[in-house]
């Protein structure tokens, strides 16, 4: 699997014989600097360029070009060769661009000799710079590793090289030059330009097989990965194009949980396909959004060598119709309008379900570039203290102050930087978010929107519904909604038990085990509201009679398949129909016969709810619950337990697989989710309905006078 690397992020390497792929929309040069255990470069000889190309286990290209394959054995380098660093710079003397901030981002794969890629890498948020340091390979306990760098140069190739120790820094820069100015008539024509109709989605194509002798590379007319889509506003690096999000994700390509894969957002990052949920504990957002299996088709294989047919079989065979042109385009440098809807898709609710997780996937994309910039400021700056401290002579007088002052300097202003391009791509995110949130539609939206007083029942379910809100520190005020693909492909835990993150204003076990169950009542609440009459039904077991209050709206609206089973005897029995239900379904499925089902069967999905777990449970209702859990969404009965796994610990490990197989989410805001590309930790906020607010009722009473409507 690829690993998409964003700056600071590394990835272990399988395999010491290699090739690095740099694909530009100019004509850039490349070059390789070898550097010991510190990452000083001894001399000239210890760099690979146009004028020298070959080194003991490297080779780069002869000239300037738009596509370069530079190939790579580290088990031929040297023993003092600790570190080897991919530099790309642009060409002096001539009319072509002389900054990374005016061409499209580069983009760095590292391949097998296979050209199965490693691990990639797309240079975003260049300006002034005209030479970079793209990727480093270093050596860490005898196994060799990839690290994204990005750190860009305004001196140009003098700076980097001097940066990296070489004396000689200026003199070997220009005879770089000239070497490429010599080798300017054989350079690469530029690949085709970017698609720039807003797509988020990863665009990749497989070379052709074969590279220039002379170091260009020869596609065959394929054109190669190009990173980041042109138009894209955000710093961040582009996203994997399979990652995992157990909930909805955003824009097709991918977002937040574990088996969950966003759909791809139009600025430019792709999102794995969403429908999934998150893990437990400090799992993995994958039920923000993971990919929907049923959902995602295969291309046909080719026959003879013929074209691959991608044709959806549900689906009109037409691509998608872009977003509606309803802004005006942007003047050069300025950020684009927000538009709601200005996503992909073959509805205005697919398009802004794409985009709210395209603006989660730009979110964690940007704050993984500032995270990673600050600890790149913090490790130079300990580098650069180091060496102040290892010189003596520098330990007395005015030098050594003077050394670690401008160390100091160099890092506020290395961290300023990356705070001015997160602020503004925080400034463009918020921006969206104020139009996007107006404008979803009921399933997506937060209790408090318009939304909900022109509610009417639906005749067809949503693609999702939002179970919450996610942000993170940097920016606690931008929310982005957390949506989850329907039907629910994983069970919900309302965990009513202590979490790390509470602020403390709720301290008694009491309250904690009511507001669980009112959140659950949020939760169910709505996903009766996004369903259409008779296609979800409502079971709720309540051994203790504990949460007769929190229930309320429920019950008194008359909205459940029957009153909420309390006792032994009730908790039996709805675990006994439930479990026959999800027996005969099974069968009928697998034996080929689902139109075999017993007359008046109801066929509509199923949901249980579990208050005040496990007490009331016996073993065998314990086992029955384990048995809906893995077993239940794959036929339509659904599981949302409320309760504090440190009371159900006698059981010991027996229920551990059951709390993995279900979504953890709080009934107060609490940091457990993780995104599966970038590891941020995501405060996770319920979706409860605003104090005083009698909007949860009022559809209720709507959803219930429909359905007695359509039972007439």
């Amino acid at each position: 699997m690829t690993a998409e690397l964003v700056r600071g992020q590394n990835h272990p390497l399988s395999q010491n014989r290699l090739e690095i792929r740099i694909s530009a929309g100019t004509p850039i040069v490349a070059g390789v600097t070898l550097g010991d255990e510190h990452g000083k470069v001894h001399g000239v000889e210890w760099v690979a360029h146009p004028g020298a190309p070959t080194l003991q286990g490297l080779e780069v290209s002869r000239q300037a070009a738009a596509q370069h394959r530079l190939a790579v054995d580290l088990d031929a380098v040297q023993d003092e060769v600790h570190r080897v660093n991919v530099l790309l710079a642009l060409p002096t003397g001539g009319a072509g661009p002389v900054r990374f901030g005016a061409v499209a981002a580069p983009f760095v794969a590292v391949t097998g000799l296979d050209g199965t890629e490693v691990a990639t890498f797309t240079l975003t948020g260049l300006e002034a710079e005209s030479a970079v340091v793209a990727l480093e390979l270093y050596r860490r306990q005898g196994a060799w590793k990839v690290r994204a760098v990005g750190q860009g140069y305004a001196g140009g190739l003098a700076d980097l090289l001097a940066d990296q120790g070489l004396g000689e820094a200026q003199q070997l820069a220009s005879t770089i030059n000239d070497a490429v100015a010599q080798g300017v008539a054989r350079s690469v024509a530029a690949p085709p330009p970017r698609p720039a109709d807003g797509d988020r989605a990863h665009q990749t194509t497989a070379p052709a097989p074969g590279a220039d002798p002379s170091g260009g590379t020869s596609y065959g007319g394929a054109t190669p990965h190009t990173g980041t889509p042109a138009g894209s506003s955000y710093g961040g690096a582009v996203p994997p194009a399979s990652p995992s999000y157990g909930a909805s994700g955003p824009h097709t390509g991918q977002a937040p949980l574990p088996d969950a894969q966003p759909p791809q957002h139009t600025h430019g990052t792709p999102t794995p396909p969403p429908g999934h949920a998150p893990q437990t504990g400090a799992g993995h957002l994958g039920g923000a959004a993971p990919a929907d299996p049923a959902a995602v088709t295969q291309p046909s294989t080719p026959s003879s060598g013929g074209p691959i047919d991608y044709h959806h079989p549900r689906r009109q065979h037409t691509a998608p119709p872009p977003p509606a042109p309803t802004a005006p385009p942007a003047q050069p440098g300025q950020p684009a309008t927000p538009v709601a809807g200005d996503a992909s898709g073959w509805s205005m609710d697919e398009r802004l379900y794409n985009q709210v997780w395209g603006m989660f996937e730009d979110l964690a994309r940007t704050t993984a570039a500032y995270r990673s910039a600050v600890d790149f400021a913090d490790s130079r700056m300990e580098k650069e203290l180091d060496q102040v401290l290892s010189d003596p002579r520098a330990r007395v007088g005015g030098h050594g102050d003077a050394a670690r002052e401008a160390a100091r300097a160099k890092h506020a202003q290395l961290v300023d930087q990356a705070r001015q391009a997160l602020d503004r791509d925080l400034a463009q995110l918020t921006a969206e978010s104020d139009v996007v949130e107006p404008a979803l539609p009921a399933a997506y939206a937060r209790w408090d929107n318009p939304v909900w007083h022109g509610y009417r029942v639906p005749t067809e379910m949503p693609m999702a519904v939002r179970l919450g809100d996610l942000h993170l520190p940097e920016c606690p005020e931008l929310r982005v909604p957390m949506l989850v693909r329907l039907p629910l492909e994983r069970g919900l835990w309302i965990d009513s038990g202590r979490t790390g993150a509470g602020d403390g204003s709720v301290a008694d076990a009491h309250d904690l085990r009511r507001l669980g169950m009112e959140t659950a009542v949020a939760h169910v609440a709505r996903l009766l509201a996004v369903h259409s009459v008779g296609e979800f039904t409502v079971h709720v077991i309540d051994p203790a009679g504990s949460a007769a209050q929190p229930l309320a709206p429920l019950v008194q609206t008359d909205v459940l398949a029957s009153p909420p089973a309390t006792g032994a005897a009730g908790v039996a029995d709805v675990l006994a129909r439930l479990t026959q239900r999800v027996d005969l379904v099974q069968m009928a499925v697998r034996g080929g016969a689902a139109d075999a089902l017993p007359p008046g069967f109801d066929t509509s999905q199923q949901l249980l709810v579990v208050n005040d777990f496990p007490h009331g449970f016996d073993d065998r209702a314990v086992n029955q619950l384990r048995y809906l859990a893995d077993e239940g969404p794959a036929v339509g009965v659904h599981l949302m337990m409320v309760a504090d796994r440190e009371e159900s610990s006698a059981y010991g490990p027996l229920l551990d697989p059951l709390w993995r197989s279900l979504m953890r989410l709080t009934p107060l805001p609490d940091d457990h989710l993780a995104d599966p590309w970038v590891g941020h930790c995501w405060t996770y906020e319920p979706p409860l309905v605003p104090p005083g607010s009698q909007v949860l009722q009022q559809v209720l009473t709507q959803v219930a006078a429909a359905r007695r409507s359509w039972n007439r």
